[in-house]
């Protein structure tokens, strides 16, 4: 049988604005109502990013905190994952700022890619400080993949033990100048990650539909949410609990169980 199925709902992300969609939140107020709605809707794991007084990313710590205490006051049981993301700042200094917080869970990006406009650059030496301050304060890491050639770096923080549970990685498909979202691309990716690893998928645009899809049926995990995808279809706009409802819907459909925040937790070790 398939485990159950983890639901992560990535709210807000670094870039979408009201103008693309009203229902982007940005305030820790409204991020932390969407987290609720989410997880009333089935999702165990909420990925936030953080935004500053203008609406632009950020990795303020004390916005981060803000974040997730409201999140927690309103759902304690929802794990809540921080994000390392380098939009608002690419050195060591800057993108440690939410694991100040301590979160469980937070991402880690094991190599560089080229963005549409932009080179995201995650150097060897920045991320093993990252995974090194993630392994002291008992973050567990949720590595982002986006293209094959962040699988191996992953793979050895897990055997120099900076990683102490099973090695969890999100591929992340479809956007421009990364990996593909189809069926041949995520089976090469399952042939080199461990036996014991476990797996998430997300998809950029409307490629979301195909990971969500893909994920079901490969017996993996879920991510959905406005950070990577604004539209419920062409043209109508999304929310993440709208997102976070149809995969729900669909899993009930085809028999995937979904997995509550207490059960996500014993999947993954935390």
């Amino acid at each position: 049988m398939m485990r159950k199925l983890i639901i992560t709902a990535a709210l807000t992300g670094s870039l979408p604005t009201k103008e693309q969609n009203p229902n982007v939140p940005i305030t820790p107020d409204e991020i932390a109502q969407d987290a609720l709605a989410c997880y009333n809707a089935g999702a165990a794991v909420v990925h936030i990013h953080a935004r500053n007084a203008e609406g632009k990313n950020c990795h303020d710590t004390a916005v981060f905190q803000e974040i997730h205490d409201k999140i927690k006051a309103l759902a304690p049981e929802l794990i809540v994952q921080l994000s390392t993301g380098g939009r608002a700042g690419m050195n060591f200094e800057s993108r440690r700022g939410c694991l100040f917080v301590n979160p469980e869970m937070a991402s880690l990006s094991t190599g560089s890619v080229n963005f549409p406009t932009s080179v995201y650059e995650n150097s060897p030496t920045l991320i093993t400080q990252l995974a090194e301050m993630m392994h002291e304060r008992h973050i567990m890491p949720e590595i982002e993949v986006f293209d094959t050639s962040m699988v191996a770096p992953a793979v050895e923080l897990k055997k120099k033990g900076l990683i102490d549970g099973p090695l969890y990685l999100n591929f992340v498909m479809g956007m421009r100048n990364v990996q593909p979202a189809n069926i041949g691309q995520l089976s090469h990716l399952l042939t080199m990650i461990p036996d014991d690893a476990l797996w998430s998928i997300s998809g950029v645009g409307a490629n979301q539909v195909t990971t969500m899809l893909l994920g079901l049926a490969a017996g993996g995990n879920v991510r959905v949410g406005l950070e990577d995808n604004l539209y419920q279809t062409k043209g109508v706009p999304a929310s993440n609990v709208s997102l976070v409802e149809r995969v729900a819907r669909i899993a009930k459909d085809v028999g995937r169980e979904i997995a509550s925040p207490a059960e996500a937790r014993e999947i993954l070790g935390l």
